[in-house]
């Protein structure tokens, strides 16, 4: 077999600077400049693409836990969104000749179109070491041709206040979009879907209509559907609590959340949510199915959980992650209400949970 001869790019430089004074030197890739994110990291060893344009990363830079990134290049098929979702992406080595027969560009490549920078030659286990005893901080990356002034990174790093700020509303879509054709309509509400749930839905013979995220219950109405998806999304939950409420008055319908659409759907109820200290993010995470007392490998993205204890009594608790507890699903009692924390899409990522989309369309 003849493998293409590899072309090494001029080298640039990084360095990646955290809120707690951590500095860390390397290579860089991508983009030239600079972002400033919250930083987080994945387990994924595989769907980097499908990372890096998930709207649930906005605002965040990303660390791969995997040491190898970039081998399979890269193809608009396999993204999860129109744009690059991230802030900036650090990760230990970076592969500059994928082989794939339906790679059309570098990772590199690819996010120097998008305009994000990334850093690749440090040691990630020590970042995520640093991140899991310290919790999730803000950071600032820059790929630079020119000396950097770390101490004014620092700054920049410092001056983010993450949960504050209403992502959401920067991922929407800003009008309604029409995706497939069936005889059960679906309205998704965007507070950052991932296409995967769209294609699920398509593929069970639902017609699709993504509203905005703010759109009033009186108008999703207007669309006549048979269900509600609540979709995903990034950001702190307890800054969308108008759009919560507007939740209440679909309650009606059937409807299914997903990930931040749990949390949203547990507001709308009157619970509470609370930030995790580092979130669950990658393809390995084991949930316990309370009702069928079955555990399943599922896919998860977020930094914000469920408060139980607030849980009012109209709802019932279905899903634990058997890591630390946090609630992974629940269902009102009476209404055709359910939803899960994780990713039952999961592109990539194991397929054990897609046959909640069968319950959903089940319910329209």
């Amino acid at each position: 077999m003849d493998y293409p001869r590899v072309h090494v790019e001029n080298e640039k430089k990084s360095v990646l600077v955290l809120s707690d004074g951590s500095i860390f030197f390397g290579k860089g890739f991508g983009a030239t400049g600079k972002r400033v994110g919250e930083i987080v990291f994945t387990t994924n060893m595989t769907g980097y693409e499908e990372s890096i344009t998930d709207p649930s990363y906005a605002g965040q830079i990303l660390v791969s836990t995997y040491p190898l990134i970039g081998n399979y290049g890269t193809n608009s098929e396999w993204c999860e969104s129109r744009d690059l979702q991230i802030e900036g992406y650090a990760i230990r080595e970076l592969c500059r000749v994928p082989q794939h027969v339906k790679s059309t560009a570098t990772l590199s490549k690819k996010m120097e179109d998008g305009g994000v920078p990334g850093i690749h030659g440090i040691d990630t286990r020590l970042l995520v070491r640093r991140i899991r005893n310290s919790g999730v901080m803000p950071a600032c990356l820059s790929v630079y041709e020119k000396d950097e002034d770390t101490q004014e990174l620092l700054a920049q790093a410092q001056g983010l206040d993450y949960s504050n700020i209403n992502f959401v509303e920067k991922v929407s879509v800003g009008k309604a979009e029409s995706f497939g054709k069936g005889n059960k309509r679906v309205v998704l509400i965007d507070y950052g879907v991932k296409m995967g749930i769209v294609r699920e839905l398509n593929k069970r013979g639902c017609e699709v209509i993504v509203v905005p995220f703010n759109t009033p219950a009186e108008e999703i109405l207007t669309y006549k559907p048979a269900g509600i998806l609540v979709s995903n999304g990034p950001g702190n939950p307890a800054l969308l609590a108008k759009e919560s409420a507007e939740l209440k008055k679909l309650y009606h319908l059937p409807m299914f959340g997903i990930c931040l659409g749990n949390q949203l759907l547990a507001q709308s109820a009157g619970a509470k949510t609370f930030k995790l200290k580092f979130g669950h993010r990658g393809g390995n995470h084991p949930v316990l199915d309370i009702k069928a007392n079955k555990v399943t490998i599922t896919t998860q993205n977020h930094g914000y959980a469920v408060d139980e204890k607030t849980l009012p009594a109209e709802f019932s608790v279905t899903h634990k992650n058997l890591i630390d507890g946090t609630v992974e699903g629940m269902e009102h009692k009476e209404l055709p209400i359910f939803s899960v924390q994780y990713h039952p899409e999961a592109n990539p990522g194991p397929c054990d949970s897609k046959y909640l989309f069968d319950k959903f369309v089940a319910l329209l």
